[in-house]
């Protein structure tokens, strides 16, 4: 798709990034009968938000920024399924759709007003020029890295908490089971 167009915007923020996440909080009564299936999406989760995001880091291309940003936000929502604490993994996705859509939209309105230029070390000093474009992207880049008070902080960094109050002292992830919170043992 050449976008970002507001029907790509849409078709990725409302569909294509929340059917995996959606089935897994759907499924969750049969994840948490499995602890170890439980252990696999943590692990998955984690490791998905941490390298999505390291190579977003690398790219210069504008959308291809924005779409491992947007792989790494997964990799958070998975890992808070994994910890099972569904309901706030689905308040990420929602969160994430209205923030992540803002985002590809000025993005597209920058795209645009570069025309079709996409390699983002071609970019600056664009503020003058497209002022209202600027503050929605600004406004979409705190709320994706949980500034206070903007809805990232209250989604993201909850998912963090939580993840910070299942470890114990021996550094093992405890995995809640119908209510109760197991630490997980080796069986080596």
């Amino acid at each position: 798709m050449e976008g970002p167009t507001p029907v790509s915007a849409l078709i990725h923020a409302a569909t294509m990034v929340t059917a995996g996440v959606f089935m897994i909080a759907r499924c969750s009564p049969l994840f948490e009968y499995s602890p170890t299936a439980l252990i696999v999406i943590t692990f998955a989760g984690a490791m998905t938000s941490f390298l999505a995001a390291t190579t977003g880091i690398l790219q210069n291309d504008l959308k291809r920024v924005i779409a491992y940003s947007t792989c790494s936000q997964l990799g958070y929502m998975i890992f808070a399924c994994g910890i099972s604490n569904y309901s706030v993994s689905v308040f990420h996705l929602m969160n994430h759709a209205f923030f992540k859509a803002l985002l590809f939209l000025s993005a597209g309105s920058v795209i645009h007003a570069m025309s079709d230029e996409q390699d983002m070390r071609k970019m600056g000093g664009l503020v003058s020029s497209l002022p209202l474009t600027y503050a929605m992207m600004l406004i979409g880049s705190l709320a994706l890295i949980g500034f206070p008070f903007l809805t990232g902080f209250y989604s993201k960094d909850v998912i963090l908490e939580l993840a910070y109050t299942k470890l114990n002292i021996g550094n093992t992830l405890t995995l809640g089971t119908r209510g109760m919170d197991i630490p997980y043992r080796s069986t080596f």
